[in-house]
């Protein structure tokens, strides 16, 4: 072995070989060479091919969303620059100059029009966190100087873009409802609602929502009047507002609704039945006939008392939450795939409109105490992805944008301070969500996706629960996006055609390494490794 030259930083190594040794070393280079080619090949077959079906559109995404209960009745009256890094984080769509994301560009602010349980005090029966103010007096008269901090985070959203805000509510005013209160117990309960007090309500609600955009500038797209009416809560304080109700008392009480706005000349869409379970649109869990079967009840034409399917105003969608049902992963998969179907045959679209963790969670060791790693932000990329692949979601809202020591707000806050000033703090779970709401904005299309390996099909190759998922998306503009989630714990080789004349796609990538929220992760002509318990955005140009 001798030393020839050296070029360009590089050292050229020329081997010589003594001639009774030639023909060993030969064979030996052979053999070197057909290890090198079969190592090659099966780095080649270790390389799936994930296609985009480019011929085969799916549902349209119209939006990704949080909600402002209860935590933005006190962080929306703190110091302004703290309020404005926590609007940022949730509502931004611009990069700062190193092309780092500064929000997750939520698309849907859900505000929580309140019922009036705080100026109840502890009389409410609900504990302190969860009371929520009244727009409306016990004379009649409105008080728009109520729900301040709710309503500055409402104009925080509208000035970083947010464009689609809905109003929900978990009670009718106390002044209207059977006991006085704004909670009262679930399970086969009634609503609780004075039965002359229905139009009443209906206006209370028309009434806000004007009152709002008058005061405050931003207008409401949709209102949902009743929340997880199925009755799976035992709304016996002290805990939050809430009300059971039947098939029969929601159809009632839209009614009531869709003549009020018609009459005041609002025109926010009335969406229901924000179910607690899925299952209780599909038939009866853990309840009753007449709570269950809420996709028939409200839109078979043959269910006379509670048809809504004619009702002005009314959409023809329905909303749940994915709570309960996302355990075994196998069964949660089967729940969406019925719930697809069963919304095909009704003509039906569907919006998943609130979730946290559970505690029947046990994955990730249920609800309780916060976590900041991609512990519980790839078990929610897990839900996210079949609620849009095997739901066909065209909306995705997670509950609270900010909790405490518990796993449902996507950032935490804490106050020593009685929450005059407090601290938040921002999590994998937030960032995580971004890698969808981000990067998949109002209008986009999902399409489907085929993984190949080599020349064979993978069957649900684009959905490997404890490896890798994928699902593609196309936005208005005309660019395209795919979210690669890596569950498992080793790092898997992916090969990512780019579609039609598109010259890169652009990666951004959130995992456990420090700093890694939504970083940019360089270019990819197709060729990509995801890396361990990692969620990639793949984001072609336009």
């Amino acid at each position: 072995m001798s030393l020839v030259e050296r070029k360009s930083s590089t050292i050229e190594l020329r081997i010589t070989y003594p001639h009774h040794i030639f023909y060993t070393a030969m064979n030996y280079h052979r053999f070197l060479f057909s290890a090198l080619l079969l190592a090659t090949a099966v780095s080649i077959r270790a390389q799936r091919i994930y296609r985009i079906n480019t011929d085969q559109p799916r549902q349209q995404i119209l939006h990704f969303g949080a909600s402002d209960a209860w935590s933005m009745k006190y962080v929306g009256l703190w110091p302004e620059q703290q309020q404005r890094q926590i609007a940022d984080w949730l509502f931004c769509t611009d990069n700062d100059a190193q092309g780092q994301p500064r929000g997750i560009g939520l698309s849907l602010w859900r505000f929580n029009l309140g019922a009036g349980s705080e100026e109840q005090g502890d009389s409410s029966y609900i504990q302190q966190a969860t009371r929520t103010e009244c727009f409306l007096n016990a004379d009649g008269s409105y008080d728009w100087n109520k729900q301040q901090g709710q309503r500055n985070f409402l104009k925080l959203a509208k000035e970083r873009g947010v464009n689609h805000f809905l109003a929900f509510m978990n009670s009718m005013p106390v002044f209207f409802t059977q006991n006085g209160l704004a909670t009262n117990t679930g399970r086969g309960g009634t609503i609780n609602l004075r039965p002359d007090c229905f139009d009443r309500a209906a206006r209370f609600i028309a009434t806000s929502l004007k009152g709002i955009e008058e005061h405050d500038g931003v207008h409401f797209d949709y209102v949902s009047p009743v929340n997880e009416t199925d009755g799976h809560w035992n709304w016996l304080g002290p805990k939050q507002e809430g009300s059971p109700a039947t098939n029969r008392e929601v159809a009632k009480l839209v009614r009531a609704i869709s003549k009020a706005f018609k009459k005041q000349k609002v025109n926010p869409q009335i969406t229901i039945n924000e179910s607690s379970d899925l299952r209780c649109l599909l038939g009866t869990h853990e309840t009753d006939w007449q709570r269950g079967y809420e996709i028939s009840s409200f839109f078979c034409k043959d269910s006379t008392q509670t048809y809504l399917g004619d009702c002005p105003g009314v959409p023809h969608c329905v909303l749940a939450h994915s709570y309960w049902t996302n355990t075994p992963v196998k069964y949660m998969r089967q729940v969406r795939e019925q719930l697809r179907d069963t919304l095909a045959r009704y003509g039906l679209r569907y919006w998943q409109s609130e979730f946290c963790i559970m505690s029947n969670d046990e994955e990730i060791g249920g609800g309780g105490h916060y976590d900041f790693s991609m512990m519980t932000a790839l078990y929610v990329a897990r839900v996210i992805h079949h609620d849009l692949v095997f739901g066909n979601a065209e909306s995705w809202s997670w509950w609270r944008a900010l909790g405490g020591d518990y796993k449902d707000g996507l950032i935490r806050v804490l106050s020593d301070d009685g929450w005059k000033t407090g601290k938040a703090i921002d999590s994998k779970l937030m960032w995580t969500l971004g890698n969808y709401s981000r990067f998949i904005r109002p209008g986009a299309r999902r399409y489907a996706m085929s993984v190949t390996d080599g020349e064979k099909l993978v069957a649900d190759g684009d959905t490997q629960p404890y490896g890798v998922m994928t699902s593609a998306y196309r936005n208005a503009d005309g660019s395209w996006v795919v979210v690669a989630i890596n569950y498992g714990e080793g790092s898997a080789p992916i090969v990512l055609p780019l579609p039609e004349d598109k010259r890169a796609w652009h990666l951004y990538r959130t995992s456990d390494v420090t700093g890694e929220n939504l970083k940019p992760a360089g270019e990819s002509k197709g060729n990509a490794v995801l890396e361990p318990r990692s969620v990639t955005t793949f984001v072609s140009e336009r």
